[in-house]
């Protein structure tokens, strides 16, 4: 693949910014290339109604939008395109503007091209957000550390207050990682969480969706480091590919002082420990570091307990793997959990088994509410007569939580863990867990 050479100067550049979003990073790239004097035109299949709060971040600009549609000239007669991760490689648009021989980059890459100090890179199906996290808690007791990539906004617009000696530590989703073969260049650290069946509506097989993954490591170098998790088959067998130092990370190393529930946040603080040693960081620092974190919103998030029932917000869980980790974070037949939404063509089988093993109330939403009945259902007749979880469904979000707090008692756990994306009910995962906690409170 020819990597793409962005110019030194965008001043009087035609660049055209291809899906704005809700996540930041289509503001962000827009409001940097302003900056340096760029002509931007923003464009999106959704209309000005849906994209208002970030309209609204970016009133104070001269941009030019093409909402609700795209134009054709918008593509193939700009200078360059700026695509947002969720833009689909194979639209129409975007190969007319590769026919054009117009040049195309990412958010990403252009920061990654111009960031001036070491960058710790982690990606993974389940964990990625979390771990983090947790890395930047304990960098921050040594470096000044910046936090970006798809745990939050764009850190194009600081870039001229990271220097040489900061250190960057940027979550990096399978979508961002697609394009940095356009740039040819990885972290200096890399962490790989693990790999589980996720996004095979884009990415179509298991294969595409691991490949996509190890572009994080792909053009690593000599000096650099790629950590993997020892426990985690199909990542470890990574370790013959990469071009630098390997380590791996045990998740069931001596454990950490944690206030997160879950092994699975365990081996989270494993990997961001790993990935703290190579900065020379000692195990002491990184455990006062973490000892106090509480987590992140929309990902096992405690948000209120009420007459002995604890409310959990793991909104950000879009992968049945992830559902099952955040199930075996509490007790036994102690958790009623929604689940269910946007249909990413992933099988629900596993998670169907867990939740007749381990749930006391399934309550099912979404597109694929009957694909989870169907898999619980199957797995309760496995497991025979006996103590079997009850199995709802809801035609509503709002009919989905009201009857997950009529089936809780005293000393239960509700959990919203959907193993889905949102986009069937809502614009984004986090709307979907601000929903969530509104109902509650």
């Amino acid at each position: 693949m020819t990597k793409t050479r962005i110019p030194e100067s965008f001043v009087n550049k035609r660049v055209t910014v291809v899906g704005l979003g809700h996540f930041g990073g289509g503001v962000g790239v827009t409001r940097w290339l302003r900056k340096q004097g760029a002509h931007v035109t923003v464009t999106d299949m959704a209309d000005r109604t849906k994209l208002a709060d970030s309209i609204l971040q970016l009133s104070d600009l001269d941009v030019t939008f093409h909402l609700g549609g795209h134009e054709e000239k918008d593509f193939t007669q700009a200078d360059l395109l700026v695509v947002n991760p969720a833009v689909p490689k194979g639209s129409r648009f975007i190969q007319a503007a590769q026919a054009a021989g117009v040049r195309r980059t990412s958010e990403i890459n252009l920061f990654l091209e111009r960031c001036p100090c070491p960058v710790v890179g982690i990606t993974g199906s389940v964990g990625k957000s979390t771990t983090t996290a947790m890395i930047g808690e304990i960098l921050s007791r040594k470096f000044t550390t910046h936090i970006g990539g798809n745990i939050g906004g764009s850190l194009l617009d600081t870039l001229d207050t990271i220097r040489p000696d900061h250190v960057v530590v940027l979550e990096l989703s399978s979508f961002q990682l697609e394009d940095l073969p356009l740039l040819g260049v990885s972290p200096h650290v890399v962490v790989v969480t693990n790999l589980k069946p996720n996004h095979l509506d884009r990415h179509g097989t298991m294969d595409a969706y691991g490949e996509a993954k190890q572009n994080i490591f792909r053009f690593q170098g000599d000096n650099d480091v790629l950590i993997l998790n020892a426990d985690d088959q199909p990542t470890a067998q990574w370790s013959t590919m990469a071009r630098g130092r390997v380590e791996f990370f045990d998740p069931h190393a001596a454990p950490f002082e944690l206030l997160l529930p879950g092994t699975h946040n365990q081996a989270n603080a494993q990997a961001a420990f790993a990935a703290a040693a190579t900065m020379g960081v000692d195990r002491a620092t990184a455990q006062a570091a973490i000892k106090q974190f509480s987590g992140l919103p929309h990902r096992l998030q405690f948000v209120t307990e009420r007459s002995g029932v604890r409310y959990y917000n793991d909104s950000k869980c879009t992968t049945p793997e992830g559902a099952i980790v955040a199930l075996e974070a509490f007790p036994q037949r102690k958790c009623v959990i929604l689940v269910g939404g946007y249909d990413k063509h992933v099988s629900f089988d596993s998670l169907g088994m867990m939740l007749a093993r381990l749930a006391k109330t399934v309550v099912a939403l979404g597109a694929t509410r009957q694909q989870i009945v169907e898999a619980v259902t199957r797995h309760m007749d496995r497991e025979g007569a006996g103590d079997l979880p009850t199995v709802l469904e809801a035609q509503t979000f709002e009919d989905a939580v009201a009857q997950a707090k009529s089936q809780a008692t005293s000393g239960d756990v509700v959990l919203l863990s959907p193993a889905c994306a949102s986009y069937d009910m809502f614009t984004n995962y986090e709307q979907r867990g601000e929903t969530f906690v509104k109902l509650l409170t």
